[in-house]
């Protein structure tokens, strides 16, 4: 493959996730209000889109409260800077085995809900963007899987598309993007799709370069792709999803640290992104162009 580098490139800040960091970090937001606040401040720092989780505010612990949906959207869409709104819809498709010799009945920490539970706050918020997870994975966790079956899927993808908003393919490993080429083909998403190269996240596709390009390759050229990777290779792979031609995602979701022993806020990674992407001569797009560019319907504030 030729190296086709992108010259126009907009960055997404994926603000909190749902993992276990709300502990190891103060800069984790928790409450709606600080999670708003960060994805604000990061596309102060040149983030054109943000990606958004909810958490409980007295645990950190992951929520799908529609009423915290509701506020982090509207304080969003009420700031002074424009940002593209990106919401999961990754939870409600957990599933934790009860052990090796009694798998079942599932254990604590299982959430498993329907298709349009899962995409409620979406249908309630209307953001612009919204995640796919484009298949089922094992992750790190010894009994926890991540469950996305094709059913699934096809329902979510036709009612984010039937709602307009765009759904994010999130791609954890190769097989995922040839699940979501069949939803393409069969008309539940668009032909212009977006998606995200999730690199390094146990136990899917690892963030070797040679693997990266597997899944760079993998995606259809008619199609808009972002990458990251987790931890201390983050930045590395600004610089490598900018050569290969794709966007980049930064953000506390994915990496705690600026610097060894040097705990980050979104806003400094969004800030450091920038400079790598300016440093190898391309431009840091806004909101406005990534709209133009996704063909995205900026949504007004909620009236009150």
């Amino acid at each position: 493959m030729p190296l086709a580098m992108n010259r126009e490139v907009f960055i997404t800040c994926a603000v909190t996730g749902s993992g276990g960091t709300q502990d190891r970090s103060p800069h984790v937001p928790r409450s709606a209000q600080q999670i708003a606040e960060s994805a604000i401040a990061a596309g102060k720092a040149g983030a054109a889109v943000v990606h958004c989780h909810v958490r409980d505010p007295e645990t950190g612990a992951p929520s799908r409260d529609l009423g915290y949906y509701r506020e982090v959207t509207e304080r969003i869409r009420e700031a002074d800077v424009d940002v593209v709104l990106n919401l999961t819809a990754g939870m409600g498709g957990d599933m934790v085995f009860g052990g090796v010799e009694s798998p079942l009945p599932v254990a604590d920490g299982t959430d498993m809900i329907g298709a349009s539970a899962r995409v409620a706050h979406v249908a309630e918020c209307l953001p612009e963007i919204c995640t796919l997870d484009c298949g089922t994975m094992n992750f790190a966790e010894a009994d926890y899987v991540m469950t996305n079956t094709p059913g699934m899927l096809t329902a979510m993808g036709q009612m984010m598309t039937d709602l307009g908003v765009k759904p994010e393919i999130e791609a954890f490993d190769t097989g995922h993007l040839w699940y979501a080429k069949q939803l393409v083909a069969d008309g539940v998403l668009a032909p212009d799709a977006l998606v995200q190269l999730c690199m390094g996240v146990p136990w899917g596709a690892p963030d070797d370069l040679n693997t990266f390009m597997a899944m760079v390759n993998n995606v259809p050229p008619e199609w808009t792709f972002s990458a990251f990777s987790l931890g201390r290779n983050q930045m590395a792979y600004v610089a490598a999803a900018v050569l290969a031609g794709g966007n980049v995602r930064v953000g506390l979701e994915d990496n705690l640290w600026l610097d060894k022993g040097v705990l980050a806020e979104n806003w400094q990674l969004v800030e450091r992104a920038g400079t790598i992407i300016e440093n190898m001569g391309a431009r840091v797009i806004g909101a406005a162009e990534v709209r133009e560019k996704l063909g995205l319907v900026k949504r007004a504030p909620v009236a009150r």
